[in-house]
């Protein structure tokens, strides 16, 4: 048994003190005192103190007093006033088997005063590390050649709350001086981590300061990234944070907030790759067969007005393929028909229908295919959605592409075997006068077939059009699917001129147009519509009359 003294505060002179001395006291002989102040449970837990003290010893004693028996002797056992969670953390250990419970423990012994006393005295008297005081102690760790891992491992935090420390550490010096002074706040020195660019730091930090007033965080991170582009950017989702970084490009980051990935900060190097991958997307394309490809990060809404778009006809699914779609369809039937009504699915079940369902679209959404003689006269236009992928609008043909109505339709056999001079055509009798030839006209002026004067033909062609436009307004359902044919023609079917109405539209274009415009609600919809019409009605202008008068 280990023999144990008191020791007191020996009287001293004026202006001298003297410390107690520390004495090791085996752990089975203290207890914990009901007098520490410290109630609250917070910070870090027993269970990671303890660890800490396996690792590294018991870095700060115990301040004990002796526990006294009725008489007021001392006995041999001592309470822990002061050190209750390192006592704690001890106890844990002597639990666990992992220190004897006979192991000496550094113990400074009092016996004056009060045991509240002492115990508030040393968490009041406590002064907390400043925080760049550990950002540089991680810092100094790592330079010894711990990993962050390591680092968060030892100090019981995680891997990213290191490199955040770290961060903070490597912004620029003067700013950091300006931090330990308190000419800065944590929120305003954790704003500056989004680049490690010090005099761009410094930069920010001088402009901000000649405002003479509050500098808040979010404008520090504006200014910092003004010359960036957000990693959500379509142009950045287009290309790639992997091949934007294979490229050479830098990213910034953001470890104290959400950032969406960082800021690319070479906007040059962005725009070429954009640039590359358009062309490669628009090679690819035009490779189908079409005439042309367009390619631009964006066009403006209604940049196909006055153009025919092409309708194709879905993709057929292979054998592979409808065999793999009736097998869906049957497992989700299978599935669904094992529950009641009204009865909730397993959590496996419930994630297979929605891997089914997801499927079952993918099957269902066939590529158009078009026919190859207006694939060559129509073209392609690439753009950017604002999610990054790529927006194709395959299959529009130009005005001044379109097939003219009055040029010859002719046959490469016939043009090849068109007679010499001096020949006689196929299909015409040597002699034998063409019905289209001077000689024909003579003998058809000689039967009395004369043509009418310019001057009658139009006489007629005037009381004809009177005549028509009587009988129009004195038929409404007509004049109403007159109107709608007109209307069609100009909005299906751009350059037709079957109509006798001569109705003009106008597509107004819009002068200022946000990115956004052309993927809003109100312009699916639009396009929805009109592609449901565009199918509904007949391809060629010619039969447009009949299909409208067929409807309601």
């Amino acid at each position: 048994m280990t023999t144990t003294t008191t020791t007191t505060k020996r009287k001293s002179k004026p202006g001298k003190v003297t410390l107690s001395p520390v004495r090791e006291i085996p752990f089975n002989k203290l207890v914990l005192s009901q007098a520490n102040v410290r109630k609250v449970k917070a910070g870090q837990s027993i269970e990671d103190l303890a660890e800490d003290i396996a690792r590294r010893g018991l870095l700060q004693s115990l301040a004990v007093r002796p526990v006294l028996a009725e008489d007021g002797t001392e006995t041999d056992t001592f309470e822990v006033p002061v050190g209750g969670r390192r006592f704690r953390a001890l106890e844990f250990l002597v639990r666990r088997k992992r220190l004897p419970g006979t192991a000496p423990i550094p113990c400074i012994v009092h016996a004056e005063g009060a045991a509240e006393e002492d115990s508030l005295a040393e968490n009041v008297h406590r002064e907390a590390l400043h925080p760049l005081d550990q950002f540089r102690a991680f810092e100094a760790l790592r330079d010894k050649g711990l990993s962050d891992e390591d680092i968060a491992a030892r100090f019981f935090v995680t891997p990213a709350v290191v490199r955040q420390r770290l961060k903070l550490a490597a912004v620029s010096p003067r700013l950091l001086a300006q931090y330990a002074e308190g000419e800065m706040d944590l929120e305003q020195l954790m704003a500056f981590t989004v680049t490690d660019d010090h005099a761009r730091q410094e930069q920010v930090w001088e402009t901000l300061s000649s405002y003479g007033q509050v500098r808040p965080s979010f404008t520090i991170r504006r200014l910092l990234t003004e010359t960036a582009i957000p990693a959500d950017d379509r142009r950045a989702r287009f290309v790639g944070a992997d091949a934007y970084a294979a490229a050479g490009g830098t990213i910034m980051r953001d470890l104290f907030s959400t950032d969406d990935g960082g800021w690319f900060e070479d906007m040059a190097l962005l725009e070429r790759l954009v640039g590359e991958r358009s062309t490669t997307l628009a090679g690819e394309i035009k490779a189908e067969g079409w005439a042309w490809v367009e390619a631009a990060p964006d066009f403006p809404y209604g940049h196909t007005n006055g153009m025919r778009q092409l309708t194709g006809e879905p993709a057929p699914r292979t054998d592979a393929e409808e065999h793999e779609r009736h097998s869906l369809l049957a497992e989700i039937d299978r599935i669904l028909g094992q529950y009641g009504e009204g009865e909730d699915l397993t959590h496996a079940d419930e994630r297979r229908v929605q891997d089914i369902e997801a499927r079952l679209q993918v099957l269902d959404t066939r590529p158009l295919v078009y026919d190859p003689v207006e694939m060559a006269r129509a073209g392609v236009f690439i753009s950017i959605a604002m999610d990054g992928t790529a927006h194709v609008q395959r299959g529009f043909v130009r005005a001044e592409d379109e097939p003219r109505a009055d040029a010859p339709e002719t046959n490469p056999a016939e043009a090849d075997s068109a007679p010499e001079p001096g020949e006689t055509a196929p299909g015409q009798v040597s002699g034998i006068p063409d019905a289209a030839s001077p000689a024909a006209d003579s003998e058809a002026e000689d039967e009395g077939l004369r043509p009418l004067s310019d001057r009658l033909v139009s006489d007629l062609t005037a009381f004809r059009t009177l005549a028509l436009r009587e009988a129009l307004g004195r038929s409404p359902e007509t004049a109403l699917l007159a109107l709608v044919h007109a209307l069609c023609l100009a909005a299906f079917h751009a350059h037709a001129a079957e109509s006798c109405l001569e109705i003009l539209t106008r597509s107004s274009t819009l002068g200022i147009q946000p990115l956004e415009l052309t993927e809003s609600a109100a312009a699916k919809a639009f396009e929805a519509r009109h592609a449901e019409w565009a199918a509904r009605l007949p391809d060629n202008p010619g039969e447009l009359w009949g299909a409208l008068e067929a409807m309601s």
